[in-house]
């Protein structure tokens, strides 16, 4: 899934191998996907693409945007981006093909459900996208103390960690994939309540927030996800699908996975207790 860090890393790649490439053409749903979200008819990305030159690319939460002339190409959650240079081998069903006029292209597929979206710029009017647009992303000095610090708010006393920092778009792009790694440096559970952090809690967990983050884009996105050359992330996650029940790094104990709010936790049952 896309989530903060590898929306970051995308954009950069994007801009470093196709900015100033010209589309030659748009295929999309070519196989159709039931949880794959397009705007509009899908079928009519080509005529608003074709002959557009892509300019940049920018990340904003967990989405990636591609301006192309007028025009708006976004991905999010589910949707994969690869780069193909001219003669690879494409695969053989996808949700998105662009073909540049160098002969090589960029092809998206959609693992369990995402976003392909393609529209005139300013004509998507879409909440999550806005709100992520609008919010100050962790990666920059104006997600500071003080904007962080705002997100506590009365209700917010009463949810865990987990559903504090990964849902209803406090901060977007911080998903349940980079919240378990964000929560051991901290020492935090998941399942822990707001209300019960300290003020120096509320700093620990500010920094490890900020420090995660940082270091999971100069990494080059997690070892759990691919970046647009299908190569896994430089970053080691400490806790996901790759260390479930492999030893802790910091303890020795072995690492939990367990069902929690709609999702998966993983964590450290001696480092991260419920009194930490």
């Amino acid at each position: 899934m896309i989530e903060l860090p590898e929306a970051a890393v995308l954009a950069k790649q994007i801009n470093e191998t196709v900015a100033g490439r010209k589309i030659n053409k748009v295929v999309a749903a070519q196989n159709p996907h039931k949880f794959t979200w397009y705007y509009g008819d899908p079928k009519k990305y080509d005529g608003l693409l074709a002959g557009k030159v892509i300019n940049t690319a920018v990340s904003c939460g967990g989405y990636v945007e591609i301006k192309a002339g007028d025009a708006v190409i976004l991905f999010n959650d589910g949707a994969s981006i690869r780069y193909y240079e001219k003669g690879e081998r494409l695969p053989t069903k996808h949700q998105l093909w662009v073909e540049l006029d160098d002969g090589s292209s960029l092809v998206s597929t959609v693992h369990m459900y995402g976003g392909i979206w393609a529209f005139p710029e300013g004509t998507f009017d879409n909440k999550y996208f806005r709100i992520a647009k609008e919010k100050p992303s962790p990666l920059t000095a104006a997600f500071d103390k003080a904007y962080y610090n705002s997100l506590f708010s009365e209700n917010a006393g009463k949810l865990s960690l987990k559903a504090f920092l990964a849902t209803e778009q406090r901060i977007p792009g911080l998903g349940n994939g980079v919240l378990q790694d964000i929560l051991f440096n901290a020492r935090m559970h998941p399942k822990k309540k707001v209300n019960t952090l300290s003020e120096k809690d509320k700093e620990i967990l500010f920094d490890s927030l900020k420090l995660t983050l940082t270091e999971m884009v100069a990494g080059g996105g997690r070892d759990t996800e691919t970046d647009l050359y299908g190569r896994q992330g430089g970053y080691k996650t400490i806790l996901s699908r790759n260390t479930v029940n492999k030893p802790c790094p910091v303890c020795g104990a072995i690492i939990k996975k367990e069902a929690y709010l709609g999702g998966s936790i993983y964590y450290c049952p001696k480092c991260q207790t419920m009194e930490k």
